[in-house]
């Protein structure tokens, strides 16, 4: 199989970390590509129309696209068990990625809008659901989060860890302190820094 990939997605560090964690990346020949919304890479595109990343392709099928659809394929084909609290992993893997698409968001508003056009409005309602999800997280989801490693943790992970690379001046942080030392801990897995983006 090929994973078409950039070291500084955060939906392809998802894959990443859960190939770190089974172990079994060797399996998985990785492509990079450059791409973005304006200039589409085009073997990427012919594997996926949507030319996103990541896109898994495999040899006894389609290929496949979003982060949530790979990561789940890969852990039923290794085993992983990543997705063990069921619904609960898959409901904070929804917010993980929602956090980071927020965030990619603000980054394509200021990337490819002319100075003087970028829709300011915009970006703070992008930057109001990174908060009220943090909010969220912080308020709802620390006991998963501090439980056994799965999907939904890498997600959030991976989604904060973006925040930080492409937004520091964030503050997701402020209000709330318990996301802030379990995030601070996560950092420490080998996974996490064996796929910090470029």
């Amino acid at each position: 199989m090929k994973l078409y990939c950039s070291l500084s997605s955060p939906f392809v560090r998802k894959v990443r970390m859960l190939l770190e964690e089974t172990g079994r990346g060797d399996e998985i020949e990785i492509e990079l590509v450059k791409t973005s919304p304006m200039a589409p890479h085009e073997a990427l595109r012919s594997a996926n129309p949507l030319a996103k990343i990541p896109a898994l392709a495999r040899n006894d099928g389609p290929t496949l696209y979003d982060s949530r659809v790979i990561c789940e394929f890969l852990d039923a084909h290794f085993q992983s068990g990543l997705y063990h609290a069921g619904w609960d992993s898959k409901v904070l893997e929804a917010t993980g990625d929602g956090i980071t698409e927020a965030a990619l968001q603000i980054t394509y508003e200021r990337r490819f809008r002319s100075e003087g056009h970028v829709l300011e409005d915009w970006v703070t309602a992008q930057m109001g659901k990174i908060h009220a999800a943090c909010a969220a997280l912080n308020m709802r989801w620390m006991s998963h989060l501090k439980g056994p490693l799965d999907m939904g943790q890498i997600s959030v992970a991976c989604a904060l860890g973006y925040v930080d690379f492409r937004h520091p001046d964030a503050g997701w942080r402020q209000g709330n302190e318990a996301l802030a030392d379990w995030y601070a801990s996560f950092e420490s897995l080998s996974s996490f820094a064996a796929t910090r983006p470029e």
